[in-house]
């Protein structure tokens, strides 16, 4: 069963050929900023991004009628369930005016939908960014202006949930997990019974990561918006793309932070160990919301790859479950999965609707 599997980023197009769960190859389409600069908006992209693809499939001797599915990276929709998304006219044309706004990620249900289109193939989506499963009680801020958001790496996290509970010889259904995805953003989430019931939106909470401040001391920050130093936009790029790591020691690179703490840089040592003290709060934290009970603790994402970042964090929770490091974040594969759990018949495909 051949499938292909399309995660469009900002400035590239990620796609990969799937046999069951073999990847047979792998591609990233290259966009420049001048071949990008006609499209008004990024949803304008559909068609030259798929004339892109064509070429490679082309390049590569490979017809589109072979695959029996397409499955595309899933977009800022509407709050829904996580699982595999049938996209449908409706849904294509929902990401077309994203109900969470513009980003690229849109692109792979419209893609995917116009591919299977042409060979009457079934597309999906899996797992997109706007998974929200959370419970009621963890929605409560502290200000009814200011709700909790769920939004996460949500198909990354339930990719590796689902990998460690086959491990344990269960269905990810009959499993308590807590996930950490750590990257540009680091993600904590509590699995009870299949459904991520909390999570740390990377962009507003949790722990600093190699570029978000993560949550910050709320008086402070209000008083620092109010000063005059900065603008709105100032202030949301420096808490999104200008803290954590980067704004302590200039680098958003954690390889480059852990060199100079070899090399004896006291500094690069305490913020890294900070980082990974940060992570190990939050964790222990989502125990809590799963009463303690708890089967695996996973870290996964880019900072999974540090020993030193895992091996602080292990130090610290390890005594609250047995840890899991899976690093990485395998989202061509998780993708392919997600399609072949319906195919095969293991689960029902959704349908989306506002």
């Amino acid at each position: 069963m051949l499938i292909l599997a399309v995660n469009p980023g900002s400035t590239s197009t990620k796609i990969a050929a799937y046999q069951d769960e073999l990847c047979l190859w792998k591609e990233v389409i290259e966009h420049s900023a001048q071949e990008l600069q006609p499209f008004a908006r990024i949803s304008d992209q559909s068609s030259y991004r798929i004339e892109k693809i064509q070429e490679v499939l082309r390049e590569k001797g490979q017809k589109l009628e072979v695959f029996a599915a397409i499955v595309g990276r899933g977009g800022l929709l509407k709050p829904l369930p996580g699982g595999t998304y049938l996209v449908d006219e409706y849904l294509a044309a929902q990401c077309q005016n994203a109900p969470g706004g513009e980003h690229a990620s849109n692109l792979g249900a419209i893609i995917a939908f116009h591919l299977g289109q042409r060979i009457k193939a079934p597309a999906y989506i899996v797992d997109p960014v706007a998974v929200d499963e959370m419970e009621a009680v963890a929605r409560l801020s502290g200000l009814p202006e200011l709700p909790r958001l769920s939004q996460g790496h949500a198909l990354n996290m339930k990719a590796v949930a689902r990998k460690v509970a086959r491990q344990l010889g269960k269905a990810y259904h009959e499993v308590n997990l807590v996930v950490a995805h750590l990257g540009s953003g680091i993600s904590v989430t509590p699995h009870r019974r299949g459904l991520m019931i909390d999570v740390n939106n990377a962009n507003m909470e949790g722990p600093f990561s190699v570029e978000r401040c993560g949550t910050l001391p709320a008086a402070l920050l209000v008083k620092l918006c109010y000063s005059g130093r900065y603008s709105e936009t100032e202030m949301l790029k420096k808490i999104l793309k200008e803290g954590g790591l980067y704004a302590y020691l200039g680098t958003k690179d954690a390889r480059e932070a852990e060199r100079r703490m070899q090399e004896g840089d006291a500094r690069a040592k305490l913020v890294l160990e900070a980082l990974a003290y940060q992570a190990a709060k939050e964790i222990g934290a989502m125990t809590t919301v799963l009463l303690g009970e708890v089967d695996r603790i996973i870290l996964t994402g880019g900072l999974a790859h540090s020993e030193f970042i895992t091996g602080e964090i292990c130090r610290r929770v390890s005594f609250l479950a047995p840890v899991e490091i899976i690093p990485g974040e395998e989202e061509m594969e998780s993708l392919v999965l997600g399609a072949l759990r319906v195919l095969r018949k293991e689960e029902e495909a959704l349908v989306y609707r506002a």
